[in-house]
């Protein structure tokens, strides 16, 4: 009989062998060593599971958390160029996307460098050029700060001749933005396409100067990145056609039907266009999230091989001592499926004490964090001043698998050689 047979529920533990493992595990053992080292089992698979759960759950919040962020500047879908930096749209391919019954808006953009200047302060910002339906489309307009003590933020974009910015607030920190509507106008320098290899500062420079409407707070890779201001601005100072814009941005009725859509728009476009979901769109970000969920993953699980180590050391502790009712049940008729049965059944005991204590363990920490916020985030910088937590059925699914399994790997190693010896009823 292999070690996989004996994981199938139909062979694994009768009613009988059970009850002999739990009358070996609770019966007070001659050598005291073999008590201390179960418990110290017991309490090494509580610590164990315990801090899997509260990991996993850490990092269900911070990935939910950065996720709500992200969600809030980038959209359900995104069109692009498949190679270069602007796209055509015809008003053939806009009167399509307004045809698909899922796309609950869209909005035209145009992204490019620029240089702004606020007296001797100066700082690069990516300059997005967008159109009225961009605050439907994205969240930037629920994370609107106050200018100052008097002022407050408004998601006001301006228009072509009098264009206005909403900021991110590390380049506004970066300028030396202080607020108010006191404010003198920024100056705002943008590159121009060019036909010719040497630049002329005077064709080639588009310089302008700009108000401040808004500042945003976000995540750090926007609010240190990005300014967003009207579209038609943007396309006059980079002298684009009227129909060449960056990309769309898209936002649907329901976003898991993401990838249904995305097919749909693919048949608009064509090959010469990059139609890109969420995941894509933030690729790197999602696969480093999941790799390090994984990493600690198995780093905290070596806290369950310390703890099978001991269970190997108690077990077999056990099986020296208990040779004499091995011999006897191999007397009465039991085989030596039914001793490593036993066995096996005294590591599963402490599994299942260990691995339920450290379950509801981290359950109450859990639950505590969420509605107490016990546990601060130190720093001060982060939208949040507390470790966010979120429970997950599949954890505890996933570390009561993964403690059973180590568990039972443990428990075979001492089982086998309770069945494998020879039994004798003759005292010395």
């Amino acid at each position: 009989m292999s070690f996989f047979d004996l994981l199938n529920p139909l062979n694994f533990l009768n009613l009988l062998s059970f009850l002999f493992a739990r009358r070996y595990f609770k019966a007070k053992k001659s050598t005291t060593a073999i008590n201390i080292i179960s418990w110290i089992s017991i309490a090494a698979i509580i610590i164990g599971t315990t801090a899997l759960i509260l990991v996993l759950s850490v990092f269900n919040g911070f990935e939910g958390l950065v996720k709500s962020l992200y969600s809030s500047f980038y959209t359900d879908l995104k069109i692009s160029a498949a190679q270069g930096k602007t796209i055509l749209v015809s008003p053939d391919q806009l009167q399509k996307i307004k045809s698909l019954k899922e796309i609950k808006n869209f909005s035209l953009e145009v992204e490019e460098k620029a240089l702004l200047q606020n007296g001797e302060y100066q700082s690069v910002v990516y300059l997005k050029g967008v159109d009225e339906n961009y605050r439907y489309t994205s969240g930037v307009s629920g994370h609107l700060l106050r200018l100052s003590a008097r002022d407050t933020s408004t998601y006001d974009i301006g228009n072509e001749n009098l264009p206005k910015l909403i900021l991110g607030v590390g380049i506004a920190d970066a300028i030396h933005l202080q607020g108010g509507a006191d404010l003198f106008p920024l100056k705002i320098f943008l590159p121009r396409k060019s036909n010719t290899e040497q630049i002329n500062l005077l064709e080639d420079i588009s310089m302008d100067t700009i108000d401040i409407s808004g500042i945003f707070r976000i995540q750090d890779d926007f609010d240190n990145k990005f300014g967003i201001t009207n579209i038609d601005f943007v396309k006059r100072a980079l002298k684009l056609g009227d129909d060449e814009y960056s990309y769309i941005e898209i936002s649907l009725q329901d976003p898991s039907r993401a990838d249904v859509v995305k097919k749909e728009l693919k048949k608009i476009f064509g090959i010469d266009y990059l139609v890109q979901n969420k995941y894509e769109q933030n690729k790197s970000l999602y696969s480093v999230m999941n790799l390090e969920r994984w990493v600690i993953y198995g780093i905290l699980s070596l806290i369950l091989v310390v703890a099978a180590f001991n269970m190997i050391g108690a077990l077999t502790m056990l099986v020296l001592e208990k040779q004499k009712d091995i011999s006897v049940l191999h007397a009465l008729g039991g085989s030596r499926l039914f001793i490593q049965k036993i066995f096996l059944g005294e590591g599963l005991l402490i599994a299942i004490i260990g691995g339920g204590v450290g379950m509801l363990l981290a359950g109450f920490i859990a639950w505590a964090q969420i509605n107490f916020h016990l546990i601060p985030l130190q720093g001060g910088s982060f939208l949040i001043d507390y470790f966010p937590v979120k429970l997950r059925w599949a954890d505890f699914l996933l570390v009561g698998a993964t403690v059973l399994f180590i568990t039972l790997i443990a428990s075979w190693i001492p089982a086998r050689k309770a069945a494998a010896q020879e039994f004798s009823l003759r005292s010395e």
